[in-house]
């Protein structure tokens, strides 16, 4: 057996936990990237993430596996949430904690309460069209913006910046920084809703936001492929970003591609010919439960060992934190041992090859934590 059972994680990108309760219709909501149970559907426990918190997850609550979901959401009220969310983070074995804290809905966690919980500790991740956003609720106007967004990356206390271009305008991303008079344009357009709030949505701004990760340093997420029903799904493949990591790549400045399913395979090519190119498949480990194996298997054809990392994606149910991290450290000790036992890997590789992915590769691309 392999050292992938051994856990010291280093979760590159997950989001806070619910700090409250919930009913089912609640949990339901936050089981995977529908928003909840179709009213010409059943439940959404019918679904492989169903089956997955029923057998992996009721025993952390001290229930048989594969109870019912109503005696699981029954003992989890009773447990509480603060002893709910503390057993699942402790129990997914994660040490270090990369949060994105550019969308918190009320009653969400932040890193330093996440890090608590889980008795482990926890950076935060930018979102870079959450930062121009406030900034503009703010009043900073449209010429001076560029300018407060490079000092505040060059300020950030971050580890890395995260961009959702995937969601707002596709990953085409332009392979020069946009001119600043296009910029400062392109931000005068962005008008505030009848609540005063912002959603930055055009294609020079989004664009200009990742060449200002790249000047300031900071690794760089990018979201990819498999979201909610918001994400345009043909527009976020990674062969979209070809020409951007062209552009890029002799910065030196890592690009991470987040989540990829169904696009994993071309994440991995580009990991493979692209030196500052990593992944991950974050998101869809939990969500496909049993059959996770075939996801990290085809991720690993042809992702170099030291370019795919590990990631939960995990939001709003602590379950996710769990079941991520045991369903990945189980399909990659299973697709290691195998090889082992084929005489294709020597056992000392398989230990090698593990500790890369679980912890070591994030240590070596976010070099401040």
């Amino acid at each position: 057996m392999t050292s992938a059972t051994g856990r010291h994680l280093v979760d590159h990108h997950c989001h806070g936990v619910v700090l409250r309760d919930l009913d089912r219709t609640e949990f339901e909501r936050l089981l995977n990237e529908s928003g909840g149970p179709s009213p010409l559907g059943t439940s959404l426990f019918d679904s492989m993430i169903g089956l997955a918190v029923r057998r992996w997850c009721a025993p952390v609550l001290d229930l048989d596996p594969l109870v019912t979901a109503d005696d699981y959401l029954a003992r989890r009220r009773d447990l509480g949430f603060t002893e709910v969310a503390g057993r699942f983070l402790r129990e997914s074995g994660t040490e270090c904690f990369l949060v994105d804290t550019g969308y918190s809905p009320d009653a969400i966690s932040g890193s330093a309460e996440l890090a608590r919980l889980a008795g482990g500790r926890a950076h935060e991740i930018i979102r870079l069209e959450g930062l121009v956003e406030d900034l503009l609720v703010a009043g900073v106007g449209a010429h001076e913006l560029p300018e407060r967004v490079a000092r505040a990356l060059e300020e950030t206390t971050a580890v890395g910046a995260k961009s959702i271009a995937a969601y707002r305008t596709g990953l085409e991303l332009p392979t020069a920084e946009p001119d600043a008079g296009d910029v400062a344009r392109a931000l005068d357009e962005c008008e505030p809703t009848s609540a005063g709030a912002y959603r930055v949505a055009h294609p020079v701004v989004t664009g200009w936001l990742a060449w200002a990760a790249i000047n300031a340093g900071l690794p760089l997420q990018l979201h990819v492929g498999y979201g909610d029903k918001d994400a345009n799904l043909r527009e976020g493949d990674p062969l979209l970003l070809t020409r951007f990591l062209r552009a890029t790549e002799e910065h030196g400045v890592p690009v991470l591609l987040l989540h990829n399913y169904p696009f994993h395979r071309n994440a991995g090519y580009l990991a493979q010919v692209f030196d500052h190119v990593f992944m991950d498949v974050g998101l869809a480990t939990h969500n496909t439960g049993a059959l996770s194996a075939a996801v990290i298997r085809e991720s690993l054809e042809l992702t170099p060992f030291a370019k795919l990392l590990y990631s939960s994606d995990a939001f709003g149910l602590p379950e996710l934190y769990h079941l991520a991290a045991l369903l990945f450290t189980r399909g990659l000790t299973t697709l290691l041992d195998t090889l082992v036992d084929r005489g294709e890997a020597a056992p000392a590789d398989a230990d090698r090859i593990s500790a890369l992915i679980l912890r070591e590769n994030a240590q070596r691309v976010y070099s401040k934590i």
